[in-house]
């Protein structure tokens, strides 16, 4: 069971369950990976629905890292999402969406 309050979100990959969520080391590891733009961007491409497919895959493997997941990005390009990439999709939207959003709704 997944924790909303604690920023996880369940993802199935290669016919395993995984949870994910993005932590302070995690975030720090996208941003890195974002070749000089920074979270707000990304986030904002979110919201606009202007992301793309390398956006969607360099969320997910910062959250499932925070899981504990111990693949590469390698190992994430050749998996199997349940669900399609809708599922891939709709899933970085709730990472960034549950990292970033205030306590209490604000």
């Amino acid at each position: 069971m997944v924790n909303p309050w604690a920023g996880e979100v369940a993802l199935q990959i290669n016919g395993q369950r995984h949870v994910a969520k993005l932590t302070l080391g995690t975030l720090a590891e996208l941003e890195g990976s974002l070749q000089g733009e920074g979270l707000v961007d990304l986030v904002e491409r979110f919201e606009k629905g202007r992301f793309s497919a390398r956006d969607v895959l360099a969320v997910i493997l910062a959250g499932l890292r925070g899981g504990g997941w111990q693949g590469s990005a390698v190992d994430l390009a050749g998996a199997e999402i349940a669900g399609s990439p809708l599922q891939a999709m709709q899933c970085a939207a709730e990472l960034l969406a549950r990292a970033f959003a205030l306590p209490g709704g604000e």
